[in-house]
């Protein structure tokens, strides 16, 4: 298995415009503590480490720095 590949499915699968972003489960009370998450270059996606959702960058999005 390489950096790009995921080690496992996820729950549900999310598109995001900026590299950084927050993750509190999108459940009001029943989520999560809301945690920042970055989306490394090397993958080009990130699994929230509560609810396992998983992020990935819109290609067409611009360059944000990070």
């Amino acid at each position: 298995m390489s950096a790009s590949q995921p080690a496992h499915d996820a729950p549900a699968t999310h598109v995001v415009q900026t590299r950084r972003f927050s993750c509190d489960g999108g459940e009001g009370a029943l989520g999560h503590p809301r945690v920042w998450l970055t989306i490394p270059q090397e993958t080009g996606w990130i699994d929230c480490p509560y609810c396992d959702a998983r992020y990935t960058l819109d290609p067409n999005a611009a360059h944000d720095g990070h």
